[in-house]
């Protein structure tokens, strides 16, 4: 089978071994070689995945997926609204606005809530840097959690009927539908370049700076000290994970190959992802953009129900990983 990566470890070990000539047993070494290797790949993954992503958003306009949603209940459609997400922007902050945009069209509430959920969790950026760092499988599971817990937890607010708790100016704004310009397939094309530049503008010198932390970690932390603390066999290990990480607010491309070297050094992956699952599904500059529109009750519940599903999202993680 054909290593698609081998070119960025010939080059992290050409210049770790060769050039700096730098012995392969030192810690020094290992964190050189994996920050070299790491960036090389995540930012090739990067590049690729948002292109491909942004090609097939251009297709999924708001305007679109507000017409496909507007009034229409059950699963399906909190499955539609998840699946809606995960091609949406990749910052939870960017999903309000959409989100806001939805109620406003008629969508059904329990429905928002599943695109809400789904789309900061579950993104182009996300995928690329947990597929370069953790492999296809924990990518995977990860993604199919991240649509699984949208489905879930919009389903559940749908339920609980808390139409009452959203500001009522939101019902009275209807925004008029506008003809959308066809885009060709040029403007496609630039329209996923220009994504890609930009996005990979904004979070570089987080994945740099995470990378270079994850790095040192790897080199010079002690084989098997996380497990020691943080292994299965710890129950609470995945909770005050959980419960550290929604507060948190930080860039999750930074985050990740932090993580990486952390399951290297035995933290479980199921309580690594969970970890990253909260604090990419709930950050405090959405909470604040929400509260404008909803009440304190409501994003406690949501908050509440996020969580509890990435607690038990980790243990089955832990589970089968």
């Amino acid at each position: 089978m054909v290593d698609v990566f081998y070119p960025m470890q010939w080059v992290a070990d050409k210049v770790t071994y060769d050039l700096l000539g730098i012995e392969a047993t030192t810690g020094l070494a290992k964190s050189l070689n994996f920050i070299i290797y790491d960036v090389l790949k995540i930012f090739a993954l990067l590049s690729v995945m948002i292109f491909l992503i942004a090609y097939m958003r251009s297709y999924i306009t708001p305007e679109k997926s507000r017409r496909i949603l507007g009034g229409k209940k059950g699963p399906m459609y909190n499955v539609a609204a998840s699946l809606v997400g995960t091609v949406t922007p990749f910052c939870s902050c960017s999903s309000v606005p959409i989100f806001i945009g939805f109620i406003e069209a008629g969508v059904p509430l329990g429905v928002t809530f599943s695109f809400l959920i789904t789309s900061p969790l579950v993104n182009e950026a996300a995928i690329a840097v947990l597929w370069a760092t953790l492999g296809f499988k924990a990518t995977a599971l990860y993604v199919v959690s991240g649509v699984v817990i949208g489905v879930v937890g919009g389903s559940v607010m749908g339920l609980l009927k808390l139409e009452k708790h959203v500001a009522g100016f939101v019902y009275d704004v209807h925004s008029l539908p506008f003809k959308e310009a066809e885009m060709s397939s040029r403007q496609r094309l630039d329209y996923a370049f220009d994504e890609v530049k930009s996005i990979v503008g904004k979070i570089w010198i987080y994945v740099i700076i995470g990378v270079s932390l994850g790095g040192i970690f790897h080199g010079f932390a002690p084989e098997g000290i996380l497990a020691q603390y943080a292994g299965k066999d710890n129950l609470f290990a995945i909770p005050v994970a959980v419960l550290i990480g929604v507060p948190l607010y930080s860039n999750v491309m930074g985050l990740i190959p932090v993580v990486e070297s952390l399951i290297g050094k035995g933290l479980p992956i199921g309580t690594s992802l969970a970890f990253l699952m909260s604090v990419t599904a709930v950050s405090l500059p959405e909470m604040i953009i929400l509260k404008k529109v909803l009440s304190n009750e409501l994003i406690a519940l949501f908050v509440a129900i996020v969580a509890v599903a990435v607690i038990f999202t980790g243990y089955m993680f832990n589970a089968v990983l």
